[in-house]
């Protein structure tokens, strides 16, 4: 077996730096990978992940990080960063666990610099100063795609569990009934309107009741918005119905001065919706309970 000499500072100088580095880091890259890896399950990172998994994705991270400092373009790691995040975020990965194997990854190659480099103490700063920015950049590149990935993530929850919280619901032919519970708030308010005027045109609704029985408060910026989103279905050709007024909302109502004339409200969800199959020209009667013989 030949041994590995390093190459004089001269040839570097020609040559340049960082596609030697490359080299060296490809030709020993499964021991590398290795010693990454030991170095992970040390550190009890990414424990989220079977060893079949932490192989296939160590060996890509390696590929990717190597190269980055080949090329100086980071949109492939970018990419590849992104890809990772969907298929860890869900198992509870979190932003350090990531940040720290990348950080990892970049010691073991800086120690496999040192042996190499060991040497030539002069030619081994001329390669560390080549490889520690261009090492650095890959790992703020890393941990940006990755908050910005679990960002999304977060994002798309929080607005999965503002439609469950606000869910309208078709009753009957053209009538929806939107209950609201839990505080809203302004963002609340502006997706409840959105979702209130699209449900209206799906299902060619011409009365909605909303009930906001649930809602333990509303402020004046919300109690706004709400006349809003009455006046909004209106221009949508549907009537709205409030039901569940609590005495705090009334009273709240009356002291910011809202404009009552627009809105039609009913104490209870039942009178709500008897109201709606009124004004939907529906024959509500009552059936009386039929006595034994």
């Amino acid at each position: 077996m030949v041994a590995d000499e390093s190459p004089s500072t001269e040839d570097v100088h020609q040559s340049g730096l960082l596609p030697q580095l490359v080299a060296h880091l490809r030709e020993h890259r499964d021991r590398l990978s290795e010693q990454w890896a030991d170095r992970i399950r040390g550190a009890h990172l990414l424990e989220a992940m079977t060893p079949q998994e932490m192989v296939a994705e160590t060996n890509a991270v390696y590929d990717n990080y190597v190269e980055v400092l080949e090329t100086g373009s980071v949109q492939a790691l970018q990419h590849y960063a992104r890809d990772l995040s969907e298929r860890i975020i869900p198992r509870g990965v979190e932003t350090h666990e990531v940040v720290g194997i990348v950080l990892l990854l970049r010691d073991v190659l800086a120690r496999s610099l040192f042996e190499k480099y060991e040497g030539d103490f002069a030619l081994l700063n001329r390669v560390l100063d080549a490889y520690e920015p261009a090492a650095n950049r890959i790992a703020n590149t890393v941990a940006v795609s990755f908050v910005e990935e679990r960002e999304r993530v977060i994002r798309q929850q929080q607005d999965a569990i503002r439609e469950l919280s606000t869910p309208v619901l078709p009753v009957r032919e053209r009538l929806l009934i939107l209950p609201i519970i839990g505080v809203l708030d302004r963002d609340r308010a502006r997706q409840l309107t959105g979702q209130l005027l699209a449900g209206i045109r799906t299902h060619r609704a011409k009365v909605v009741v909303i009930d906001i029985t649930g809602a333990p408060e509303v402020d004046e910026t919300v109690a706004n918005h709400l006349v809003q989103t009455v006046d909004a279905s209106r221009l949508m050709g549907a009537s709205v119905i409030i039901t569940g007024l609590s005495p705090t909302i009334a009273q709240t109502l009356v002291t910011i001065g809202v404009d009552l004339s627009k809105m039609n409200t009913i104490g209870d969800l039942q009178g709500g919706l008897e109201e709606a199959e009124r004004l939907l020209g529906y024959t509500v009667t009552r059936k009386e309970p039929s006595t034994a013989p």
